[in-house]
């Protein structure tokens, strides 16, 4: 009677190779770099923990409306058309980072309806 087949068997086996301890240790030390001016203003543009809060209690809060199908501003800008006087941080972070998707689109974006 001859081994069991198992469903991992039907994959080639590959082995990973060592480290030198040199290796490691150059790559836990990052080197040590000045940081530019342009690289400060990105990192002054880039959204903070708390402003992506803001945006996440906007798209949980059902006052304004559902979020399904459209973008952050729309829904903000449907909500002030109606009179239910949304956040003006949102609309502020949702002007300010226009270009970023993951800022634009609700928390359910990647859902389908």
């Amino acid at each position: 009677m001859g081994r069991k087949q198992l469903i991992t068997d039907s994959f080639q086996v590959v082995k990973k190779r060592k480290r030198d301890s040199k290796e490691v240790k150059e790559a836990q030390s990052p080197p040590h770099e000045t940081v530019t001016v342009q690289e400060e203003s990105v990192l002054q543009d880039a959204i903070q923990p708390d402003q992506l809060e803001t945006l996440k209690q906007f798209d949980l809060s059902w006052e304004y409306g559902p979020c399904t199908g459209i973008t952050r501003l729309q829904r903000w800008e449907r909500a002030e058309s109606l009179g239910l006087s949304p956040p003006a941080t949102v609309r502020e972070l949702l002007l300010k980072h226009r270009e970023d998707s993951i800022i634009m689109h609700s928390l359910w974006h990647e859902y389908s309806l």
